[in-house]
């Protein structure tokens, strides 16, 4: 007989009856992340804008949260609801998440990322429950320079457009944070917060409908029997299922709020280098798990820069996390694409599946976070 995971014991227990605000909990991520730690007994709150896509994975999975809508940029609220709930950890992932958008809305972008994330540090810093914040930025963050290894920790913030900079600018602001009010030193004298970053690449799954995303666009099409047209067939990017990355912000999440001071720094959480694959080879990829997929190759040139080659060197959650990624990129091609088949062919959600599949494989690799 197949042994059942206990939910409740994953991270070391560390969630059972936590108080959790998810902010962006109706985001692709935030939904993923709210609907697990609801698994594993974990209070959640959540506070972000009202969704903007329809369909939207939270409103489908209806999980039974107490959140609020309403803006980052709105400090008073903010502080308000964060008074009330008196939460033990945060999780920061509301933000503008989309690169196209932030050239035409680059006001838009950098306030809501930039003064978001700071209202949120300081409504934390002045609510005494809050004794942990994990903050969600982009492998975007780094200056890039388009070389072929991945870029650590320690490599420069940068940024070329509005969406890229805005997660630099949060990263210096974390660290400033970090230093001048959270600073190690000071703990348990001064303050009683450990604040970590995160840092993800392209994050595929089920549930996302986002403009001007690849795995969005393509099961749209597809759904519709149309034909996606791919705009940069050759950027390679480090694809990964939105349950690896997830799997690290909680892994960070457990160790703060055991009090391990040294893991409240910056983390990258990437795939092996083998998910390293171009736009291209992830259409062909999709087409095989689901033959309605069809591609077509935009001749136009691209107006707006991004990036072709971008990679995390994840050596350090590896190594002194002993965090490492569960599913290759097979069974995220898989996990993802019949996720949205599913969905659109059988009306079927496959997310409590695809997470008791995910720390199934996990607790059989002996994944420190299923012990």
């Amino acid at each position: 007989m197949e042994k059942m995971v206990d939910f409740n014991k994953l991270f070391n227990g560390i969630y059972k009856d936590k108080k959790v605000l998810v902010t962006g909990h109706n985001g692709f991520k935030g939904s993923w992340l709210s609907y697990w730690l609801q698994q594993m007994g974990a209070k959640v709150y959540g506070y972000a804008l009202e969704p903007d896509t329809a369909p939207n994975h939270f409103t489908l999975l209806q999980p039974d949260i107490d959140f609020i809508h309403a803006d980052l940029r709105d400090a008073d609220t903010l502080q308000n609801y964060i008074e009330t709930i008196q939460p033990d950890i945060i999780f920061h992932l509301a933000a503008q998440a989309l690169v196209r958008y932030s050239y035409e809305h680059p006001v838009e972008t950098l306030s809501t990322n930039v003064m978001g994330t700071l209202h949120v540090l300081e409504a934390a810093r002045k609510t005494d429950s809050v004794k942990a914040i994990v903050n969600v930025t982009s492998d975007k963050c780094y200056e890039n320079k388009e070389w072929i290894w991945g870029y650590r920790e320690n490599d420069p913030m940068g940024g070329y457009d509005p969406y890229s900079v805005s997660k630099g600018m949060v990263e210096l602001m974390t660290a400033s944070y970090r230093n001048s009010f959270f600073n190690e030193k000071d703990y348990k004298k001064k303050h009683h917060m450990l604040l970590a970053s995160v840092r993800a690449g392209n994050v595929i799954g089920g549930g996302d409908w986002a403009a001007d995303r690849l795995i969005p666009d393509i099961v749209k099409a597809a759904s519709k029997k149309e034909s996606v047209l791919i705009r940069n067939p050759k950027a390679t990017r480090p694809w990964q299922h939105v349950l690896e990355p997830l799997s690290g912000y909680l892994s960070i999440g457990w160790k703060l709020l055991e009090e391990q001071v040294e893991y409240a720094d910056g983390w990258n959480f990437g795939p092996d280098l083998h998910s390293n694959l171009s736009v291209g080879e992830i259409a062909g990829l999709s087409q095989k798990v689901w033959n309605t997929i069809t591609v077509e190759i935009s001749k136009n040139k691209e107006e707006h820069h991004e990036a072709n080659l971008l990679m995390l060197d994840c050596s350090k959650a590896n190594k002194l996390l002993k965090w490492q990624p569960v599913w290759g990129i097979d069974d995220t091609i898989d996990k993802t694409i019949n996720w949205y088949k599913d969905f659109y062919e059988n009306q079927k959600l496959n997310t409590q599946k695809d997470i008791e599949s995910f720390v199934k494989t996990a607790a059989d690799k002996n994944i420190i976070w299923t012990r």
